[in-house]
């Protein structure tokens, strides 16, 4: 099941003060941290948690669009957070990583993804009646 798409006017997206669709003025001192940063999947993983719950509008825009890679978005948003990183020089410190920190960052992005959803999701017809009423004649 997915959610239903939700749209907001960029103006309000959080991602936008964070500067990741901007630019920067050292372009090579900001890849060599957006490398460190984003083979620290520990790290990486607490900043998108951070995106999760801190960046309502924009991960209800972006994250409702499934026509997207919606792992990479979240891993961008967390390094625009932590550094005020542009989307492009994220993706190209990804192209840096090993596959195993590309690995490792991308399952703290779905961690954070599902996260994301469970908390949307649980408000949805989906899981209105979950619980007692669903256990209806079951006897221990």
């Amino acid at each position: 099941m997915q959610l239903k798409r939700i749209y907001h006017q960029y103006q309000i997206w959080e991602e936008i003060k964070h500067n990741m669709w901007g630019t920067v003025s050292d372009r090579n001192s900001m890849l060599e941290k957006a490398i460190e940063f984003t083979g620290n999947h520990k790290l990486y993983g607490s900043y998108m948690k951070r995106v999760i719950n801190e960046w309502i509008y924009s991960c209800e825009n972006a994250l409702t669009d499934y026509s997207i890679n919606r792992k990479a978005w979240v891993g961008h948003a967390a390094c625009a957070l932590a550094l005020n990183c542009p989307e492009d020089i994220t993706r190209k410190a990804w192209s840096y990583l090993t596959d195993e920190q590309q690995l490792l960052a991308n399952k703290e992005a779905e961690q954070a993804i599902q996260t994301w959803e469970y908390h949307h999701f649980k408000n949805t017809e989906l899981y209105k009646h979950m619980g007692t009423e669903m256990l209806f004649g079951w006897d221990t």
